[in-house]
């Protein structure tokens, strides 16, 4: 049998922890102990070139961060990330692989310097990475990354502000492509735009990555949002992967209990009359989680075990699930 091909992207047990004491007399005076706060927790998984894994969760779950980390804003506190086998450390000081990395952020406007036009934008990276040299040369490539993602290149006159937000997350996907990447992480891009614009920007990324061979590390608290843009899918709870496995696996027959609850949102247009339970409770303090499992609080299915051990990933068929109920055989009526 031939061997399956490398992973292109790879988190092997990836841990960011962030400080977030007070100031050093504010604790010294009143007696305060230094306070941490657990981001992402022992994150693993690997990506194929060409294929989408998805990140899903509450606000404050710990995607973003792994977002940031995955293109090198943030450095893991423990655990290793490889980049075509390459830790990403290197490849960040190597440009030759760090053009082949790039992120969509989740606010169009924010993410675009307002004092540009959209060609300089846009032509930033080309001329950072020394892609093109004449001015010609890049004024075409601009022109015709306008057009890869739905706009005119007499658009590039324009500035920021002169775009609706759907336009605007357009621009920022073509900036994403100038350096030709092959690997983009996309941070919740269509949550800052109406319903209807989400579907354009969704189809036209699937397009994209149809045509450019594109690998998709998508983050959403939305499960109706990356229902049809995942090969894979990974559900983040208080900083840990508690399900991954194959987006159609996920959501038609979802594991554990924290993923169930979040897909019974999902408005139910067929009219099943299926018996739903919403989520409920709030989501703990990441500064002081609770002990053994940290959906246990919120969980109809925890029991005694669940309040003080941590589960441990077990393997049911392509899925891995952290649940002692699942592991117990332990299931909803």
């Amino acid at each position: 049998m031939a061997d399956s091909p490398a992973p292109l992207f790879e988190a092997e047990h990836v841990t960011r922890v962030f400080d977030v004491s007070g100031p050093w007399l504010q604790r010294i005076t009143s007696g305060e102990k230094r306070r941490s706060l657990r981001a992402v927790d022992d994150v693993s998984f690997s990506m194929s070139k060409g294929t989408t894994l998805s990140l899903v969760g509450e606000s404050g779950c710990g995607k973003s961060t792994m977002a940031r980390m995955a293109v090198g804003l943030y450095a893991p506190s423990r655990g290793k990330i490889r980049f075509e086998g390459e830790p990403l450390s290197a490849a960040r000081a190597d440009a030759r692989l760090r053009r082949r990395m790039n992120m969509i952020f989740q606010d169009p406007y924010a993410s675009l310097n307002p004092r540009w036009r959209v060609s300089r934008i846009i032509a930033e990276p080309i001329r950072a990475f020394g892609l093109l040299r004449s001015a010609r040369e890049i004024a075409a490539r601009v022109g015709e990354l306008l057009l890869q993602v739905g706009l005119q290149p007499s658009d590039g006159e324009k500035f920021p502000h002169e775009f609706s937000g759907g336009q605007r997350q357009r621009i920022s996907i073509a900036r994403a492509l100038s350096s030709e990447p092959e690997f983009l992480v996309c941070d919740e891009p269509t949550s800052a735009l109406d319903v209807s614009v989400q579907a354009q920007i969704l189809n036209l990324m699937r397009d994209l990555q149809r045509r450019l061979d594109l690998t998709y590390l998508f983050i959403s608290h939305n499960l109706a949002v990356v229902r049809h843009m995942s090969d894979r899918l990974g559900v983040m709870y208080l900083g840990r992967v508690v399900e991954i496995g194959p987006a159609d696996e996920v959501f038609s027959a979802p594991l554990h209990p924290y993923t169930r609850m979040l897909l019974d949102a999902i408005p139910d247009l067929s009219m099943s009359g299926r018996s739903r339970t919403p989520v409920a409770g709030e989501v703990p303090s990441p500064i002081a989680p609770p002990p053994g499992c940290t959906f246990h609080p919120r969980c109809p299915l925890a029991n005694e075990r669940c309040r003080h051990e941590r589960p441990e990933y077990t393997l049911s068929g392509a899925m891995l699930v952290a649940c002692h109920a699942v592991a117990e055989g332990r299931r909803a009526a």
